[in-house]
């Protein structure tokens, strides 16, 4: 898709570097916010369209120079009209290839091949240059690659001419002299005054943030540590502070300027081995990464987020001002990963591209973790990592809630991510697991256990207030019973949707979430065990509800342990039975304790009441006994229809009761018989 050039505004913001990195449309398009940065916080009140600006200055400063030759300007608008360039004025041209070089072609990005990007379909939208049409309603697309980088940096074209022009000014001046041997904002100090810009309120705005970079990057965040007692830093302190409350005269003649001067070239001279021939004002931590993730954000489409197709130009940009901010190869990983990452997360997290690229180059990031111990970049490294981790077990520690079958797909990738960087604060920065065996702990199936436990729990928790909810007049089935039948099918589909997914880090997935649903549903059950009295229709309903649900669990982990070197025996040991036949038959007992009981006082009462008359009674046998055996059968039918599965186990214990108070009976009708003949006679 070709990427459409949309002139850009000058941004107004002024909102704290130390918030996270905004691209320009895409945040607003979005409905989820960038993450905060990740940066240290600068200390200063530098607005991200300041730090935005700055790193727009050092980038065409650093591309405008190529070996020994001087600094050139050359305006984009007219370049692609101007004459043919003379003997002296091709050397300017030469100089200044890389931003003048047309854009190529998006099929051919070697580098969104290597991240995993599919290239646009088309690489030239309508009226762009070289089409040979009129523009039909979008604007024109960048031609250069400078073009390009100054709409995704936001910078207006009247600035970019005034920088570009400010470079100019300094060629002349300082004929031969690199870029990186100079401080970008006290030249541009010198060169401009209030009549080069179309307010003052713009001038001033823009003298205070060249003073804030250098008291950012010489005073609060040099290079090299200050002395307390410099007295080069004292004095710049006192020349910012001044200027502050009025305005510095800016002439190159002025003695406040060479006072300026005389200050910064000293403080920026300084360097960690006395000998670097450079000026180091940008490349102290962490103002160099609050300036080099500006110019990173310049890979990402200002409209929709994505990475622009002429990434390979960006980058090779890019990479000149490593010298300028200190930058290598492992910060920039390091920034590229976390603006990757930041992006997927600001697309709503459904830009699994983006997802899946951040995941390639934390890959990078591990193998650079291994191999260095400069304490910034382990600083930045670690507070970055712990960044994305925490987002990413914001939304894992309850995957139920995060994904389910329409986005599935970015599970994958979050999990990867987050357990990448858990690996690396783990296995690389932190200390304590370096004085552990490292086969102690496996980083990866500790996290994800954890994530499936946490989630499982949660989603158990859901499950219980909706199966409370549940239950009502209409719909009178006991709670337990309604849960039960939730977490099978919570079971069926973590076995389904999310353990195929975590299986790639934990094994034993299924068995770990089904054994922790056994333990939420089995502290449940045991309470409502531990309150019965009674056998009642309810009470069957959730036991035999809960013998179903503890059949499914088992088998399930079962299942999934068939080829785990201890055959599941763990897992087993974690889901202790429930017994619920047990809970079952026990209560039966009593039920049949009750009612043989029952039975025994009804025998006593009804024969010391009744008279045994045979001259009352023409069947010759007494009303108790008829009485008796209707109670005895009444009992049977209660038995049978009991709804419980176990009635011929427990028949034995009715029928022996039963008969134990026919015998009692017969015993006691019989010897009030006697007693009633002897008197007879």
């Amino acid at each position: 898709m070709a990427r459409l050039f949309r002139e850009s505004r000058r941004d107004s913001s002024h909102s704290s570097s130390s918030n996270g990195f905004l691209p320009p449309a895409a945040a607003a398009a979005s409905s989820s916010s960038a993450l905060p940065s990740p940066f240290p916080d600068l200390g200063i009140a530098l607005s991200a369209a300041d730090l935005r600006e700055a790193a727009y200055e050092v980038l065409v400063a650093a591309s405008r120079t190529t070996g020994g030759k001087p600094l050139t300007y050359i305006p984009q608008s007219s370049a692609a009209a101007a004459p043919p360039a003379s003997p002296a004025s091709s050397a300017s041209s030469a100089s200044s290839a890389s931003l003048q070089r047309s854009l190529t072609s998006a099929a051919a990005s070697k580098m969104k091949k290597a991240l995993g990007l599919r290239s646009s379909a088309s690489s030239m939208g309508v009226g762009s240059p070289g089409s040979g049409g009129k523009a039909a309603g979008p604007p024109r697309r960048p031609a250069t690659v400078g073009e390009l980088m100054r709409v995704q940096m936001r910078v207006s074209e009247p600035a970019d001419a005034r920088i570009r022009r400010g470079l100019l000014r300094i060629a002349a001046s300082q004929l031969g002299r690199r870029a990186e041997s100079m401080v970008l904002p006290l030249e541009f100090l010198q060169q401009f005054k209030a009549s080069d810009f179309p307010d003052p309120q713009e001038y001033e705005a823009w003298r205070s943030r060249n003073l804030k970079l250098l008291e950012a990057g010489l005073l609060l965040h040099p290079l090299v540590p200050l002395n307390k007692s410099d007295s080069s830093a004292q004095r710049l302190r006192q020349i910012i502070r001044g200027a502050y409350d009025r305005p510095l005269e800016t002439g190159k003649n002025s003695e406040s300027m060479q006072s300026l001067r005389t200050s910064v070239m000293s403080l920026a001279g300084r360097s960690h081995d006395g000998t670097s021939d450079g000026c180091h004002w940008a490349d102290g931590f962490p103002l160099n990464l609050h300036l080099y993730q500006m110019l990173v954000e310049a890979c990402f489409d200002n409209d929709e987020g994505t990475v622009v197709d002429e990434i390979d130009e960006v980058m090779e940009l890019l990479k000149k001002t490593w010298v300028i901010l200190g930058i290598n190869e492992m910060l920039h990983n390091l920034c590229f990963t976390w603006a990757l990452f930041n992006h997927f997360v600001m697309s709503g997290q459904v830009d699994i591209e983006l997802l899946s690229a951040a995941e390639n180059q934390l890959a990078e990031i591990a193998k650079d973790a291994k191999t260095t111990k400069d304490p910034n970049y382990c600083k930045v490294l670690s507070s970055t990592l712990s960044s994305i981790m925490g987002w990413t077990e914001k939304r894992l520690l309850a995957y139920h809630e995060t994904f389910n079958t329409s986005n599935i797909e970015s599970m994958q990738g979050i999990v990867s991510i987050g357990v990448s960087a858990a690996r690396v604060l783990v296995e690389d920065i932190s200390h304590e697991y370096r004085r552990r065996r490292k086969e102690e702990t496996d980083v990866a199936r500790s996290r994800v256990e954890t994530y499936i436990r946490s989630s499982l729990r949660t989603a158990f928790a859901q499950r219980m207030e909706e199966a409370d909810s549940k239950r009502s007049s209409r719909n009178p089935t006991p709670v337990l019973s309604i849960l039960a039948k939730d977490i099978g099918d919570l079971a069926i589909k973590e076995k389904n949707l999310y353990s195929p997914i975590l299986k790639t880090w934990h094994p034993l997935a299924s068995g770990v979430a089904v054994a922790t649903l056994h333990s939420c549903y089995g502290n449940e059950l045991k309470q409502f065990v531990a309150g019965l009295t009674e056998l009642t229709p309810d009470t069957v309903q959730v036991l035999k509800s809960a013998d179903k649900l503890e059949k499914d669990l088992v088998n399930i982990a079962v299942e999934d342990s068939v080829d785990s070197d201890d055959g599941g025996k763990s897992l087993i040991r974690e889901m202790p039975p429930y017994e619920a036949e047990n809970a079952i038959a026990n209560l039966v007992k009593v039920w049949i304790k009750e009612r043989v009981d029952r039975l025994k006082g009804w025998v006593d009462r009804n024969l010391k009441q009744e008279t045994w008359n045979p001259g009352a009674n023409r069947e010759n046998f007494a009303p108790s006994s008829v009485e008796m055996l209707r109670v005895i059968g009444e009992t049977l039918d209660a038995f049978f229809e009991l709804p419980i599965p176990i009635h011929p186990a427990l028949l034995p214990d009715l029928t022996t009761g039963l008969d134990r108070s026919l015998q009692l009976y017969v015993s006691k009708a019989k010897s009030g018989c006697g007693k009633y003949l002897i008197n007879m006679g």
